[in-house]
């Protein structure tokens, strides 16, 4: 027969908690509330009946299981001790024994994660505290506790991460203490260890195939980020024009250093010796021209193919600012291999800095072609020049004979 004194103070216990929690209690706090409490209660009932406790020790227990969360009114962490005085204030209220308290404040203390219980009432409050692991629908409440994680510690987990550390927690940090809760509530716990490392191979499977198509659209787009044909045939075809013209500036001017060479040397070997005679003296003025055009036509020739001494180095500030182009010979070739390696490939993970670095390319070689014709129609005009006053001035030499 169940004591009408016990039944009285565990009831008085029930109100007090309910009002407590429904003034008190945060709204965020969606696990650790009423319903939880409600359930640890009734596996503290189950199991006191089961271990066959007596009904003083069954009291103590289930006053303990109403207040063993009830510390969450004012604190998350420490909760326990929280609990303990709203315990300890309520039953001296009540004219509760003591001794009795103290033992209350005992069981609410050993519900904390990670205290080994020491005895059988023990044994039971932590196996009633824990009895959700061996809950069918204990994924769900799971979610309950993580969702209060989230709004009220702040704390994120993916699908994978939680279920991991539910599966460790089930698998290496919690175990049953009393003989009915090993007999009945280990085997469930268990089923949900299964299928805990189950949904851990999904989710694992489920995350290997993302980061698989991950690669395989980076790919993709690292192949659409490449250059498109045309735009390479593009700058292929530039580049060979402006090469081709390149050389063909450089043969122009070599042909006018070595003619004005073989006239230079013609003047010195054949006429110079002449101008001593008093006789020929009318052809010094006619050969100082011919030779003063032709010198001036071979420095301007001379210049058309005179290449421009750049630094050869740059910095990976440059690098990283775009201000070097890498395409030209004259930024790099006094680099080591290795930031000369590394810098390309910077260049190459970037499509606009390649195609403004092949841009500039043809820009600037645009410039030097530029500068080579400009010299060569000089030299050319020089050249066609002292042709034309040279002669006039032999003819006009000749003439006064």
């Amino acid at each position: 027969m169940v004591n009408f004194s016990m039944m009285t103070i565990v009831k008085k216990a029930e109100n007090y908690i309910f009002t407590l929690f429904k003034d008190k209690l945060s709204v965020d706090c969606i696990y650790h509330n009423f319903n939880h409490t409600l359930r640890v209660v009734s596996s503290v009932s189950l199991l006191a009946k089961e271990e066959k406790v007596s009904q003083q020790d069954t009291e103590l227990l289930l006053i303990a299981a109403w207040f063993h969360d009830s510390g969450y009114v004012e604190r998350c962490k420490g909760h326990e001790e929280s609990g303990c005085e709203i315990a300890t204030e309520f039953l001296t209220k009540e004219n509760y024994p003591t001794e009795s308290i103290e033992t209350i404040c005992s069981l609410i203390r050993v519900t904390q994660l990670g205290v080994t219980p020491t005895n059988l009432l023990e044994n039971i409050i932590k196996d009633a505290d824990c009895s959700h692991f061996a809950e069918k629908n204990y994924s769900k409440l799971a979610e309950l506790l993580r969702e209060e994680w989230r709004l009220i510690e702040e704390k994120e987990f993916t699908d994978e991460e939680w279920a991991v550390a539910n599966r460790d927690m089930l698998l290496y940090k919690h175990r049953f203490y009393t003989d009915y809760a090993k007999e009945n509530m280990q085997p469930v716990k268990e089923k949900n260890i299964i299928a805990l490392q189950a949904t851990i191979k999904e989710l694992r499977s489920v995350d290997n195939d993302v980061v698989h198509k991950e690669k395989i659209n980076k790919k993709k787009l690292e192949k659409l980020a490449r250059p498109e044909r045309g735009i390479e045939t593009m700058f292929r075809v530039t580049l060979n024009n402006h090469t081709r013209l390149s050389q063909i500036a450089d043969s122009k001017a070599n042909i006018m250093i070595s003619v004005n060479a073989i006239i230079i040397s013609v003047s010195l070997t054949t006429l110079i010796p002449k101008l001593d005679n008093p006789t020929n003296s009318h052809l010094i003025i006619p050969t100082l021209i011919l030779i003063l055009f032709s010198v001036v036509s071979i420095i301007f020739a001379i210049l058309s193919t005179r290449p421009k001494v750049t630094e050869g180095t740059f910095t990976r500030d440059d690098i990283n600012n775009k201000k070097v182009n890498l395409l030209f010979f004259g930024n790099f070739y006094k680099m080591p291999l290795e930031e000369y390696n590394w810098a390309v490939n910077e260049m190459m993970k970037d499509r606009d800095y390649l195609y403004n670095s092949m841009i500039k390319d043809l820009y600037f070689l645009g410039l030097v072609l530029n500068r080579k014709y400009k010299l060569l129609r000089v030299t050319y005009n020089f050249f066609m020049i002292g042709m034309i006053v040279s002669v006039a001035a032999f003819v006009f030499a000749f003439s006064r004979i």
